[in-house]
Order: structure tokens, then C-alpha cells, then sequence
């Protein structure tokens, strides 16, 4: 279940108020984005729970945002994924039914769904429809009265984007808090140069920005979403001091070496690169599918 909603009022004309749900089971930040004028809103990188012991799917997390919406009396608009995520399953789909909205990503998910419908055993035809908008670099999109940019941010995953809606950024897995510093780039089509050059175009927006991050990993503090530009550039592990490319990309390698696949890594794939929609069913029931990774004569 989400820790209960915090608000981030809109610092500035232009700028949105801002509510974020934190996922605990998968350490998750969940936002909803909504012009103060209109109340107008977007969901941005949601939760639908899994219980891999069990099998068992819920709305629980989802329900919560969606009782929040009908009680503070939101228009939402859009849901919005940041990327495919690999360690947690996105309630997009039922987000998309439950307020009859469009689901957008990065146009590069092709990338990802190609990568990956092999591995899984999908068609071309599973991705048909699977997004409904496909968001190329410095495109721009209106929320209300706002008005809000997609900026590519590559490196954790190929497709990954930001959204940029006055001064708030949504970074997703591409940056974290600056006591953790960046998120792994090990995942195929993950690069840590690339990513290297999405953390400085992030630092190159004016320090007053804010940049709400899609996990938090912490030791000894609570967890929280946001830091400016500026604290960033001051303390940031993996940027401060004068890192060199050279220097981050030797330290993001040797971090990422010593990490494991994330729990939920094949449902996650399975249900996001087609837009939060589980496989189809086999048998009377839908299957995620695990690939065993190591040949054995059995």
C-alpha cells in the first residue's frame, strides 16, 4: 500500500502542484501532477501490486490514487510512463480504463519490445495499441494551462524520457537522490556513457528545478522524492567534484557489476512493454513466462 499522499504546491505561475505516493514493496515514487488552475491532471510512473509467491494482481496501490483524484475533484488526463520499468508492474492499463485516457512513453519502446519479445515469445501484433502516445525528444504536450516537455534521457534504458512542466522534472531511473547518485545502467540497451550525458543535460536546467525521482533507496533517513537542480550539482555522489566522464562511467560499471536482476524483472517486462497489459491467456489464465538463463542436458 502507498504511504500517504505529500504535496509540493506549484513554486511558480506555470508550475504544477505536485502529489507523491510512495510504493514501499518496490520502493516506488508514484505522482500526480495537476494544474493548480484547471485541475487538470497526469499520473506518472503508477504501481499495480504483484505478489510473486502467490501469483496475485491488486488495484490496492491504484485505488488510492484513484480515491484521491475523485476527492480532491482532479480531471486527469494523461497517464505517463518515464520508461519500461523493470521492477514493478505499471497500473497504466487500468488507469487508462478507469478515466478513459491515453497512456504515452518515449517513442523508443520500440527499441525495448523489440529487445525483448523474443525473450517472452511475442508476435509483432502484441505491441498493436499498446501506447497510445509516442513522445519524441523536446516534444511538447498541454496539461491545462500548462505546458509540458518530454526531454530523452537514455542510459538507464534506451527509451527512458523526462518530463519537464515549469519548474518540475520528472526523471524517473535516470537520476536519484544525491546521496545514492544515479540509477544502473546494465539492463540491454543501457549505456553509462549515455546516461553520463542525460545526468548533465538534467544539471544544465536552472538550479530552482526540482527533479522528482521514480525510486529511493535509503539508509538511515526517510525516504523523499525531490531535490533541486542545485543540491544536485552541490552533492551529488556520482556528478559533484568535478567527476569526469571517464571517472562515472568506471564507477557506474563497477556499481552495476555487483547488482543482481531486480525481483519482479520478467513480470514487469512482460505486462510494460505492452502498455501494463498482462499476457494473454493460456489455459484460462494468463502465465508470466521466466527464461532459464543456463543450458543444463536434463
Amino acid at each position: 500500500m502507498s504511504e500517504p499522499l505529500r504535496l509540493h504546491p506549484s513554486p511558480a505561475s506555470g508550475s504544477p502542484d505536485v502529489y507523491s505516493f510512495f510504493e514501499p514493496d518496490t520502493s516506488t515514487w508514484q505522482y500526480i501532477v495537476s494544474d493548480p488552475a484547471t485541475k487538470d491532471a497526469a499520473l506518472i510512473d503508477t504501481v499495480l501490486d504483484y505478489d510473486p509467491s502467490s501469483g496475485k494482481i491488486s488495484t490496492a496501490t491504484a485505488d488510492q490514487i484513484v480515491s484521491f483524484v475523485g476527492k480532491h475533484g482532479l480531471n486527469v488526463k494523461y497517464v505517463l510512463e518515464t520508461h519500461a520499468h523493470a521492477d514493478h508492474l505499471t497500473a497504466a492499463q487500468y488507469f487508462k480504463k478507469k478515466f478513459d485516457i491515453p497512456v504515452g512513453i518515449g517513442k523508443r519502446i520500440s527499441a525495448v519490445q523489440e529487445t525483448f519479445a523474443p525473450v517472452y515469445g511475442y508476435e509483432p501484433s502484441a505491441f498493436v495499441g499498446a501506447f497510445d502516445l509516442l513522445f519524441r525528444d523536446d516534444q511538447t504536450f498541454s496539461l491545462g494551462s500548462l505546458n509540458c516537455r518530454v526531454i530523452h534521457l537514455p542510459g538507464h534504458t534506451p527509451d527512458h524520457v523526462g518530463y519537464i512542466i515549469g519548474q518540475s522534472v520528472f526523471t524517473g531511473d535516470s537520476i536519484f537522490q544525491p546521496d545514492i547518485g544515479s540509477a544502473r545502467s546494465d539492463f540491454p540497451g543501457g549505456d553509462a556513457k549515455a546516461l553520463h550525458s542525460s545526468l548533465r543535460r538534467l544539471m544544465a536546467l536552472p538550479e530552482t528545478f526540482s527533479l522528482f525521482v521514480g525510486h529511493d533507496y535509503p539508509t538511515g533517513r526517510q525516504q523523499f522524492c525531490a531535490s533541486t537542480v542545485g543540491q544536485h550539482l552541490k552533492s551529488n555522489k556520482h556528478l559533484a567534484k568535478g567527476i569526469s566522464e571517464s571517472e562515472f562511467i568506471a564507477l557506474r560499471n563497477a556499481r552495476d557489476a555487483g547488482l543482481g536482476a531486480p525481483r519482479l524483472l520478467h513480470p514487469a517486462l512482460q505486462t510494460n512493454i505492452r502498455g501494463g497489459r498482462l499476457p494473454t491467456a493460456d489455459h484460462g489464465r494468463p502465465y508470466f513466462k521466466i527464461p532459464i538463463t543456463t543450458s543444463v542436458a536434463l
